[in-house]
């Protein structure tokens, strides 16, 4: 994809890619507004529907912060000092009602879009971004980890309120440039230590992508790994962002034909996973 200056409000970044930020905020601000109450507890997490919906307008709002140039610490990167992080902003913000939040979301999405589109116009698009609780990131790449990120939790969102979720092959594809940035700095040393081994992912109708793993190093390269592949996996887009958020079990994906693995050593595949920490 070329990254162009556009008219929308999405500054330079990938075709669709703004509109699937705006989008997103709006179906998490409608199942916000539908919401019964925001006392009720989100499946797999220890969050309520109000705290998370909190957390995610404290998220845009320092996404939005970023893209502005604005420095922002937010941990060092590690889970444990990210749920530190989260348990501090959550303790320092009171408001748990859906449609302050459900505004905030928006409004703090619109303004993330704002400011990608003063960057383009500024002529600071090739320019990194300010540090992200993961590392430096391309302002292009720090929208997918935004949209990424808005994604894992109006999946919680949604699940909690028994309404359809709004994560979609098309969602997916959009987030795969964060993705792939990230993937070696959440790869979980003590599960990669001593493994050699060389994946090819493929997205079931879309990208592929390489995986090589040696003396504790994790290498990502779009299309195939360098030589032979020792294991292919096939599998679904929506189900691989659900697995690589820690939102899927990967054994239930498997066995419901969700995921395809073969090569030299197809066994490789269940151990996927396994390899890396839910950003």
């Amino acid at each position: 994809m070329h990254s162009t200056v556009r008219q929308d409000g999405s500054g330079t970044l990938p075709e669709g890619l703004g509109q699937a930020i705006r989008g997103t905020a709006e179906e998490i601000a409608a199942l916000l507004r539908s919401a019964p109450g925001t006392a009720l507890p989100v499946p797999g997490s220890e969050w309520t529907l109000g705290e998370a919906a909190a957390h995610l307008a404290l998220a845009n709002e320092l996404m939005a912060d970023l893209a502005s140039g604005r420095e922002r610490p937010y941990g060092d990167g590690t889970p444990q000092s990210l749920a530190a992080a989260n348990a501090r902003s959550l303790a320092a913000f009171g408001e748990r009602r859906a449609e302050p939040l459900a505004t905030m979301i928006t409004d703090q999405a619109e303004a993330f879009l704002d400011a990608m589109t003063r960057t383009a116009a500024g002529g600071a698009a090739d320019g990194p971004a300010p540090a992200t609780p993961l590392g430096p990131m391309h302002p292009s790449v720090l929208a997918s980890y935004l949209l990424t990120h808005m994604l894992g939790h109006g999946y919680d969102l949604a699940r909690a309120l028994r309404r359809p979720h709004m994560v979609d092959r098309a969602r997916v594809s959009l987030c795969m440039p964060f993705m792939l940035s990230v993937m070696p700095r959440v790869a979980d040393t003590g599960a990669t230590a001593g493994l050699t081994a060389r994946y090819r992912v493929r997205l079931r109708g879309g990208e592929a992508f390489g995986v090589s793993l040696a003396d504790g190093a994790v290498q990502v390269t779009p299309g195939p790994p360098p030589g032979r592949a020792d294991c292919t996996i096939l599998i679904e887009p929506v189900t691989f962002l659900l697995i690589a958020l820690g939102r899927r079990n990967p054994w239930r994906a498997i066995a419901q034909g969700q995921v395809l693995a073969w090569g030299p050593k197809p066994w490789l595949a269940p151990r996927f996973p396994a390899l890396f920490t839910a950003p």
